[in-house]
């Protein structure tokens, strides 16, 4: 097979050579659907397009001639019909004899040496060359990227991790299982949703380097009944009565280290927000930002006789009008 004919078989279907095995299904069908014959009638370009995808669709979707291909490019099907691993077969390869190679590794490295005058360099296997050039007086192999890097870590990972508010504000240790393996991971206090804690070499391991990517977790933080994020800031609301509206009072409010006072100044409107200083969350320094506390006057539902006679008083000696301003409104 000549270079000009390889094919990539991922770029023909649109996915990424790390797709699995559903993803690589998906895009096959919808590409099968708009390029399918019965759909576009006479159309020679679909028709080719149409060849092309069950093509690809035939390759990647077995797993060992997906797995030939990704390790041989685009002499996957010409290692294959050689015999390797092994090295019996002998097969035709442009009229050059492979059989004495025990593997394609062997007989790209020797070239590779040939052409460098040398051996390839300590560590290196045809895998490392992506030069793209090709060397004079041997045509055909100047495309060495459909070979795997042999340095590279494997590709990072990404989960998400449930904690309560109490495990974030503090910090905690958790055992986590990656399916083969049971991993201790600290967080750190002060992790906020969305927060991402990196865990090194836990990813995804690079069958040819051995090197494994990272793991990402992701924080998701369980609702809180009281506390909510606003910001950097912590936020709460807080019940208080018509009476401590009207003549301020002292009010005991929860923070994430306990109870604290907190002073209501007089005549505060519903909605108003308080700020109690350095009774927030933390931060990546340990520093504590704010608490953010939403005043709410709420009126009492169930009067006493001496309530009752007590708000009728007030009501018929007021001097205020609240709605002394809707007067003046008009369209």
């Amino acid at each position: 097979m000549a270079t000009t004919d390889f094919k990539d078989y991922y770029a023909t279907l649109g996915v990424s050579k790390s797709a699995t095995a559903d993803q690589i299904k998906q895009a096959f069908r919808k590409l099968a659907r708009k390029y399918h014959p019965d759909v576009n009638p006479g159309n020679k370009s679909a028709e080719a397009k149409f060849k092309e995808i069950n093509e690809a669709y035939e390759v990647l979707s077995d797993p060992d001639k997906r797995r030939k291909y990704d390790q041989f490019g685009q002499y996957w099907n010409r290692a294959e019909s050689a015999g390797w691993p092994g090295g019996a077969g002998g097969a035709d390869f442009g009229g050059f004899d492979f059989s004495q190679y025990g593997s394609f590794d062997d007989f790209i490295n020797e070239l590779l040496g040939r052409f460098a005058g040398g051996t390839p360099g300590a560590g290196r296997t045809y895998s490392s060359y992506r030069t793209g050039t090709s060397p004079s007086g041997f045509g055909g192999f100047n495309d060495y990227t459909g070979y795997k890097d042999t340095s590279a870590a494997g590709q990072d990972l990404e989960s998400t991790i449930k904690l309560s508010l109490a495990e974030a504000f503090k910090g905690v240790q958790k055992r986590l299982n990656l399916g083969n393996e049971v991993i201790t991971v600290r967080i750190p206090a002060g992790a906020k949703p969305g927060s991402r804690i990196r865990v090194k070499e836990k990813g995804q391991i690079n069958p040819y380097s051995r090197r494994r990517g990272d793991l990402y977790l992701v924080v998701e933080i369980t609702p809180h009944p009281f506390f909510k994020f606003e910001g950097d800031n912590l936020m709460c609301e807080v019940p208080i009565a018509p009476d401590e509206a009207a003549l301020g009072a002292a009010i005991e409010v929860p923070t994430p280290d306990g109870t604290v006072t907190m002073n209501i100044p007089a005549g505060i409107r519903s909605g108003q927000t308080l700020r109690l200083r350095g009774k927030g969350w933390r931060n990546p320094n340990g520093e504590r930002g704010d608490q953010l506390v939403r005043v709410m006057i709420v009126p009492p539902t169930d009067l006493s006789s001496t309530e009752r006679e007590l708000y009728e008083k007030i009501r018929a000696n007021r001097t205020s009008d609240p709605r002394s301003s809707l007067k003046q409104v008009k369209l």
